[in-house]
């Protein structure tokens, strides 16, 4: 069995968890930390690229990042539903992997499956912790559940300062040019949100809100409990 992971990261799609904190997690994997990515769906719906080919830029993007791991559960794209069969599938994940915490997208956004990703993984973070459920595999109880933001920033409660870890972000994104390079004329691509300098937009938001505590980077994240910490 391989280590508990110290961070697993939950997204839709593979590309959310770079968009919303590739910072953070460039950041604590060279700190030394265990971190995870599970994508739930192969995107196969994506306007843009193939399977195959975002399964080659995800792979590209956690050599970037210096991921402990990284897997896919093969999910609908556009079919994500809160049932047991969905749900079940990311409690295996999070029993597997051990995490000490878990991220997942904030639940208010513009793409349904980035709100029905969040929606699972907290059922199935509150289900991982029940010794009944799936008695197969250990029970799992996740220290703590935060929210990484993809598309708007809304109500931040943590802030890490990426500043010296954002070029990695850039490299992270910068592999997936099948979703966020602007197509070519003749190229079988389509023009989307993603191809109309999203890049940018998500390093302005980053920049906008580092600049509140005079850092050059920040990403946020949203939290619904209290989170616990220890005064130095």
């Amino acid at each position: 069995m391989s280590e508990p992971l110290d961070i697993l990261v939950f997204g839709a799609h593979a590309d959310d968890a770079e968009i919303g904190m590739g910072g953070t997690i460039a950041k604590y994997t060279a700190a030394g930390k265990r971190v995870g990515i599970c994508d739930l769906t192969e995107a196969e719906m994506s306007s843009n690229g193939t399977v195959e080919l975002r399964k080659q830029e995800a792979s590209a993007a956690s050599s970037v990042l210096g991921l402990y791991t990284r897997t896919n559960l093969g999910l609908p794209d556009r079919g994500l539903e809160i049932n047991k069969p969905h749900i079940d599938a990311i409690v295996a994940e999070i029993r597997r992997s051990r995490p000490r915490i878990v991220f997942a997208p904030y639940w208010v956004d513009r793409h349904p499956d980035h709100i029905a990703c969040s929606k699972l993984v907290e059922e199935a973070v509150f289900n991982a912790k029940l010794r009944r459920y799936m008695p197969e595999l250990p029970a799992v109880q996740v220290e703590q559940f935060i929210y990484y933001y993809i598309n708007d920033v809304d109500n931040v409660s943590l802030m890490v300062d990426v500043s010296d870890f954002y070029d990695l972000k850039r490299q992270s994104l910068m592999a997936y040019q099948s979703q966020f390079q602007t197509a070519a004329p003749g190229e079988d691509r389509v023009a989307t949100p993603l191809t109309d300098s999203y890049m940018e937009r998500v390093e302005a938001r980053d920049s906008l809100l580092g600049q509140t505590r005079g850092w050059k980077y920040a990403e946020g994240f949203a939290i619904k409990r209290p989170h616990a910490i220890e005064w130095f």
